[in-house]
């Protein structure tokens, strides 16, 4: 098995990124020995438990590589057929992973809105929004957020992206987006990983 230098990924025990995130029974016992989140990780890649793996590295990722994640998962499935509210919503999700600034955050939420949050781009653009302090769509007002709020969307958008299309290509979008994640962990920008 090859050895992980996830290097963004701070947090040495998996219990502790898993406390409160839904599992399968499977990966819920691998946590039993409190395993390191690389023996953790490389156990559920050997289990093939992906959905799994992709719900560990949403919440071990920090907010900008995870919500990084989720635009290039977004983009796979991108086609000339692709609807514009879609491409916008990618653009400004990764334009605040480029630049995390409020004003940049604020852009995300009507462009995932545009999509109807039935795409993997609208829910990069949710990760973009959930990743501030305040989620109040409003400056009178003040709504402090869930700290892990922004990992439910990059896991939706993993997911919906990894499962749209044929059935036959479900396993190896997976495992594409998986070494990407991998990748962005251990210091790199995704990109390079090849399907």
């Amino acid at each position: 098995m090859t050895a992980f230098n996830l290097i963004k990924i701070k947090q040495v025990y998996a219990n502790v990124i898993m406390q409160g995130v839904e599992r399968d029974e499977q990966a819920s016992a691998l946590l039993q020995n409190n395993p390191t989140s690389v023996d953790y990780l490389q156990q559920l890649l050997a289990q093939r438990l992906y959905p799994d793996a992709v719900r560990f590295l949403a919440h071990a990722l920090p907010k900008r590589e995870a919500t990084w994640w989720a635009c290039l998962c977004a983009r796979h499935g991108l086609t000339d057929k692709t609807p514009v509210t879609d491409i916008k919503a990618i653009e400004l999700a990764e334009a605040w992973v480029y630049k995390p600034v409020e004003e940049n955050r604020q852009l995300t939420l009507p462009a995932a809105e545009a999509t109807a949050f039935q795409t993997p781009a609208g829910w990069a653009a949710m990760a973009a929004f959930w990743s501030g302090d305040d989620i109040s769509p409003v400056p009178e007002a003040t709504i402090v957020l869930d700290e892990k709020l922004y990992a439910k969307a990059v896991i939706g958008a993993v997911m919906l992206a990894a499962t749209q299309g044929e059935a036959s290509k479900i396993q190896d979008n997976y495992q594409l987006f998986l070494r990407q994640a991998i990748n962005i962990a251990s210091g790199g920008d995704g990109r390079s990983v090849q399907p």
